[in-house]
């Protein structure tokens, strides 16, 4: 299974939010360079996870990204399935464009469906302040200064 760059992104964005000091605002500039990213897509994705709640933007010349929650609630198995629009792993997935004939008797969908159930069954164990609980070897990988 692979998730998509945008799921990918989003979850780069939060780290890097919380690896901020405390109340120190990040900006989609910084976020875009350290990463690599056009400026345009990540607004695009931080104003998705303004909309989700996970993240707080606050306007003007000295406005910035802050967390809008705790990192211990941030749960990273909720924040995948918030970003990706589908789990169809193969056409048989999709009864609207599935054209497979062995899919009444077929077992291996199951499989993969039980395989994607324990794929998210791990993430929901995890927490943003898991992902960062090595925040000062982050700081110094992204080049973020105290």
């Amino acid at each position: 299974m692979r998730l998509k760059k945008y799921t990918d992104y989003a979850l780069r964005v939060l780290i890097y939010v919380n690896s901020k000091e405390e109340g120190e605002l990040a900006s989609i500039k910084e976020i875009s360079e350290t990463f690599n990213i056009s400026q345009n897509h990540l607004s695009k994705i931080v104003y998705q996870l303004g909309q989700f709640g996970l993240i707080k933007t606050i306007r003007g010349r000295n406005g910035g990204i802050v967390l809008a929650e705790s990192p211990d609630k941030i749960n990273i198995g909720h924040v995948v399935r918030m970003m990706e629009d589908d789990f169809v792993m193969m056409e048989c997935f999709d009864k609207d464009v599935n054209t497979c004939v062995i899919t009444p008797s077929c077992k291996l969908k199951h499989v993969l469906n039980d395989a994607l159930i324990a794929f998210l069954k791990v993430l929901d164990q995890y927490t943003l302040k898991d992902l960062t609980a090595n925040k000062d070897e982050l700081r110094d990988l992204m080049d973020i200064s105290s």
